[in-house]
């Protein structure tokens, strides 16, 4: 009974979060994004940072749900990071390998 709650907290999190950040995603991404999160939430705020109400992250309370959805907003900001970077590498890797394919083009065009 008590993983139906965790869930439904997830959901609600993730839901949210996902809803500040505008991030489209499934209800799937969006529980395991609340659940990430609440996870982070409590880890960060309540243990490292001693936030007394930051320990209740998780729990269908009104404290729960905000570090909860402070902690999968911390989350989709990582993530949005790394893969950010990734296309923009991608991205850059393509253009150089079709500016370098255009650039023989040109030069084959010279010699005819």
């Amino acid at each position: 009974m008590n993983w139906i709650l965790v869930v439904i907290a997830g959901a609600i999190i993730g839901w949210i979060a996902s809803a500040i950040m505008r991030a489209r995603t499934n209800i799937f991404t969006d529980i395991v994004l609340g659940i990430v999160g609440s996870v982070i939430g409590q880890w960060f705020f309540g243990s490292v940072l001693n936030i007394g109400s930051a320990l209740s992250t998780g729990t269908l309370s009104l404290l729960g749900i905000v570090w909860g959805v402070i902690g999968a907003i911390v989350v989709i900001t990582v993530v949005r990071a790394i893969v950010g970077a990734y296309y923009r590498e991608e991205k850059m890797t393509g253009m150089a390998y079709h500016e370098e394919i255009k650039s023989k083009r040109d030069d084959e065009d010279k010699y005819k």
